[in-house]
């Protein structure tokens, strides 16, 4: 039993340093550019949208609370203090990814193919999302990052990765996941 103590002990002790180390590399894949960076929207409480949902009117949706808009900050931060270059950032015509990504990098195109299929009233878009999402990937600059503020279900069709609200989701060119890192709200 003295010993599953000890383990458990030095586990604890060595675990931050682990953390440290896994985020310095991950710090440094990223400087080097050609990552695809998918990002969950910043909080917003709730899930799914409301029955009257119109996507061009921002007071039916489910948005970002005060929360969600300083963990979009924390977001943005990330990268500029880390020095991580962007080539350009593209969001969900959702309010709520559009507010993630105006707070975090200011500038952003929206993307159809970001959007959510996550209620049965857009659900039937899913396949031709995904295929536009892979025709578009043919004319990546693969020297840069590329930054994509969208949902849970796109990132969990596209990466088969189920992230948190403002979870950085970080894969190669081969839509394999390289790392992830969560951004506390």
């Amino acid at each position: 039993m003295k010993i599953l103590n000890y383990l458990i002990i030095i586990f604890i002790c060595i675990n931050p340093t682990v953390k440290a180390v896994s985020k310095k590399t991950l710090i440094d894949e990223l400087q080097k550019g050609g990552k695809l960076i998918f990002i969950r929207h910043a909080y917003a409480p709730g899930g799914g949208d409301p029955d009257n949902f119109d996507i061009n009117d921002c007071n039916t949706q489910r948005n970002l609370s005060g929360r969600g808009r300083i963990q979009s900050q924390k977001i943005g931060n990330f990268f500029e203090k880390n020095k991580i270059s962007i080539g350009k950032v593209y969001s969900s015509e959702w309010c709520r990814c559009k507010e993630t990504a105006s707070i975090a990098f200011k500038k952003y195109e929206t993307k159809k193919f970001l959007n959510s299929f996550f209620s049965s009233k857009f659900a039937n878009n899913r396949k031709k999302q995904i295929i536009d999402f892979d025709k578009f990937l043919i004319d990546w600059d693969k020297d840069q990052n590329l930054i994509f503020v969208t949902h849970y279900v796109v990132i969990s069709e596209i990466l088969n990765y189920a992230p948190s609200s403002g979870e950085i989701v970080i894969s190669d060119k081969s839509l394999k996941v390289i790392d992830t890192l969560e951004i506390e709200y």
